[in-house]
């Protein structure tokens, strides 16, 4: 399997991890994390305006048999562009979000990692 591939899976699987968890920690209201409840919406508002769920479904969609560079590409930078958003949301009201704090740190790097690949290749043809 290609290695790009799995990667960009093993992106949605988290980001989709990722949505189901702030909708998670959303509805239960009995968490033992006593969360703001209104900064926490507003986190599931920015999760569903940027529509990680949509990316995540699209991202597992096009990688199941083979690799689509190009879209994958366009959905991760979308993704990314989200979850700039979402990561200084987070940042800002650290001490009522901060156990959102590893999954964007996690999400980010797998991010990352996938348009590794490309911005060498740009690297290498400009040097």
């Amino acid at each position: 399997m290609n290695f790009e591939m799995q990667m960009a899976r093993m992106l949605a699987e988290n980001i989709d991890d990722f949505v189901k968890f702030v909708h998670r920690q959303y509805d239960d209201i009995n968490s033992c994390f006593t969360l703001n409840r209104d900064k926490l919406y507003q986190l599931k508002l920015l999760i569903e305006e940027y529509k990680f769920q949509m990316v995540a479904d699209e991202l597992q969609r096009i990688n199941r048999f083979t690799w689509d560079e190009t879209y994958t590409y366009l959905l991760v930078d979308r993704f990314r562009e989200g979850m700039a958003i979402i990561d200084e949301y987070v940042e800002n009201n650290y001490h009522d979000l901060f156990i959102f704090t590893a999954r964007i740190y996690t999400l980010n790097n797998f991010s990352l990692s996938i348009n590794r690949k490309e911005s060498f290749k740009t690297e290498e043809s400009s040097g």
